[in-house]
């Protein structure tokens, strides 16, 4: 069963890119072999020495993680880009210390988190982190109930349901039955963070040891036996198949392969040649099935890096064939001379102190690396942050005064390790009048309100406009502008369409009546909208039918230009061929529109003021990853904090010669 499920999620992750039920099966099982173990300690009234099971069971498993983790450390010092280091060494942290799941459940909705275009070669930690801390819960539910049995046989002596299987019964039944309500409400509304929540995958474990605690009770027959046995096994294959599952788990779909799995264990040995369980306890499967714990934990490595080397999406049969026995070969090596050692190994089994000391020193194997690895990296982020700011002109090494001017040899900023920190800074939650009264509105920001109002000022849009808040912001604190931003994540302002989604048309609509009920002086907008291929700018989508209520009421209107956006994460780049690669200097032709697009809105809504810094971002035919020795994006499409910070100057020039503010 563990060899199958393995396979499913190895083939799966290499061929076709999607879930598979295989790790589903995986926990199912864990919570199955725990519990029988744990049943037949109670029911033999043996003490269950909880510091002794935990202490044996991590010091089995933390050799071969370490093993991977300090593996996947160098692959990554070697082929990965450096913006990616800090993560994968936070991942690393998480993965050794059992949360890798809390770590990427908080990405997963986290619009703003580093967008790498490639998964992380610690990815699949995160069901190893559940089960992890699953293993550290179930023992107490088995130590509550031993402490509690013996009490409730005293006030019930006559009611089996006073047994300790009883007990556990109905332990396991309410955890099953409260924890998959929960995970089908929260698959429902919340996918992404639901998928990596142990909260919404204890059901699955709870399935198994209900599954273990009914085992005695359940006693088909041969032929029920092999109909169960194949049936099982063909539904757990085809789940992954049959049904389209990326957006359904752990929900009630999860059942699916769970239960598939479940029969099959019902199945066990059917005491025929017909069987499934001949096909189970082949040699092959068996081989398989004792290197499966190091196999998951090669697999995904292993694909992720060959992608990343290769620079391929997809890896074909052969490709995939070499992947699954380059990872064998590491899984079956991991397990004869890390795992099998390790757990033979008498001295740490005599004193529970001595399986703490091999815990912390596997642990230590890989805290001294990877604090050391951030130390440095902490160093080097403080040394580029520290050069004088003549050095990093960014945009201004584009204005008149630079023209012809070389740019002054200089480590580029920000420090590849700070990227994840290059979003436009809003000061806070809005305040007062300011606060919305829709729901939809919640995320409302604002900058800090100056002493004097001048100016009210709202930003509508997305990512793209909350970017320019690098320069608008400094400039309203300066001239007492108050900015309150209404942002949603790859929502575009402009009237309801079609070509947004539900979501984002509810947002735009409060958006625009929050706007109607507050006149402001102004509205800031992006008023184009760049994409990375072909046509590479257009129209933002009902953009002057969304504005055109604002300017009717007397609302000024900013719409400044978008800027390019790449089928490349920029900066990464730059890291791996340097900044005057060709592949990271994009022609401006493939970047923006011949023509812009803000020259057809011109004439044809009154109190629009539309601004083009594009030419402080792109310069002679070319828009560069890298000017002025600062990093113009911080991925594929978003512009550095730092590099519009360096556009103020021309920004503020550009804004009020549009508007007319200052004369106002």
């Amino acid at each position: 069963m563990r060899a199958l499920a393995v396979l499913m999620v190895a083939t799966y992750h290499i061929w076709l890119g999607k879930v598979s039920g295989g790790v589903d099966v995986f926990l199912l099982i864990s919570a199955f072999l725990l519990t029988l173990s744990f049943t037949r300690k109670l029911e033999n009234r043996k003490p269950l020495k909880l510091l002794r099971h935990w202490l044996h069971v991590f010091k089995r498993l933390l050799p071969a993680v370490v093993v991977v983790l300090l593996a996947v450390l160098t692959a990554t010092w070697i082929f990965v880009p450096q913006s990616r280091w800090p993560d994968v060494l936070a991942e690393a942290w998480a993965s050794l210390l059992y949360r890798q799941n809390w770590q990427l459940a908080d990405s997963a909705v986290d619009y703003y988190a580093q967008d790498h275009s490639g998964a992380s070669p610690l990815q699949h930690f995160w069901s190893l982190s559940v089960q992890g801390q699953v293993f550290i819960l179930w023992p107490l539910i088995f130590a509550a109930v031993a402490l509690l049995q013996p009490q409730l046989a005293k006030l019930f002596p006559q009611r089996t349901a006073a047994t300790p299987r009883a007990l556990l019964f109905m332990a396991f039944g309410v955890v099953f039955a409260v924890s998959l309500l929960y995970s089908i409400e929260q698959t429902a509304h919340n996918q992404e963070y639901a998928y990596f929540d142990t909260r919404t995958r204890l059901w699955e474990f709870a399935l198994g040891s209900l599954l273990a605690l009914a085992l005695p009770y359940l006693k088909p027959g041969r032929v029920l036996r092999v109909i169960l046995g194949w049936a099982g096994l063909a539904a757990m294959l085809a789940c992954g198949l049959v049904l389209t599952v990326e957006r359904s788990f752990p929900g009630f779909v999860a059942l699916w392969p769970t239960l598939a799995a479940a029969a099959v264990i019902i199945a066990g040995q059917s005491n025929s040649r017909f069987g499934a369980d001949r096909l189970l306890s082949s040699r092959p499967l068996v081989l398989v099935g004792d290197n499966s714990y190091a196999l998951y934990l090669w697999h995904w490595p292993a694909l992720v890096f060959f992608l990343l080397v290769t620079d391929t999406g997809t890896p074909s049969l052969l490709q995939g064939l070499g992947i699954m026995a380059v990872s064998m070969l590491l899984a079956v090596a991991t397990t004869r001379y890390i795992e099998l050692p390790l757990r033979r190994w008498e001295w740490p089994d005599v004193r529970s102190w001595r399986a703490a000391v091999v815990i912390a020193c596997c642990g230590a194997l890989l805290a001294v690396p990877v604090t050391a690895w951030q130390g440095a990296i902490a160093a080097e982020g403080a040394a580029i942050a520290d050069q004088p700011k003549e050095l990093t002109p960014g945009a201004a090494a584009l204005s008149p005064e630079f023209a012809g001017q070389p740019t002054p040899e200089a480590m580029i900023i920000p420090a590849p390790a700070a990227m994840k920190d290059e979003w436009a800074d809003i000061d806070g939650l809005c305040t007062g009048d300011n606060v919305p009264s829709d729901p939809l509105l919640q995320g409302c920001l604002q900058n800090d309100e100056p002493d004097v109002v001048t100016k009210e000022i709202v930003v509508l849009g997305d990512s793209h406009a909350q970017q320019y808040m690098a320069a608008l912001g400094p400039i309203a604190k300066q001239h007492g502008w108050e900015v309150v931003t209404l942002l949603k994540g790859s929502c575009r302002f402009g009237a309801e369409s079609p070509e947004r989604t539900d979501e984002c048309n509810d947002f735009n609509k409060a958006s625009a009546a929050y706007v109607m009920e507050h006149q402001p002086d102004a509205v800031f907008t992006v008023a184009s909208l760049t994409h990375a291929t072909a046509p590479f700018e257009t129209e933002v989508p009902g953009y002057l039918e969304g504005i055109k209520p604002f300017t009717d009421a007397g609302i000024d209107v900013v719409g400044v230009r978008d800027n390019p956006r790449f089928s490349i994460n920029m900066p990464e780049c730059v890291q791996k061929k340097g900044p005057d690669s060709p592949d990271c200097n994009a022609p401006l032709e493939e970047s923006l529109a011949a023509s812009s697009p803000l020259d057809d809105y011109v004439g044809k809504v009154e109190r629009l003021y539309l601004m083009d810094m594009s030419d402080f971002i792109c310069e002679q035919g070319t828009c560069p990853a890298v000017v002025g020795n600062v990093y113009v994006y911080k991925d594929d499409n978003h512009l550095t904090k730092t590099y519009v910070q360096s556009m103020i100057p021309m920004f503020e020039e550009r804004l009020l010669a549009a508007t007319g503010w200052a004369e106002r």
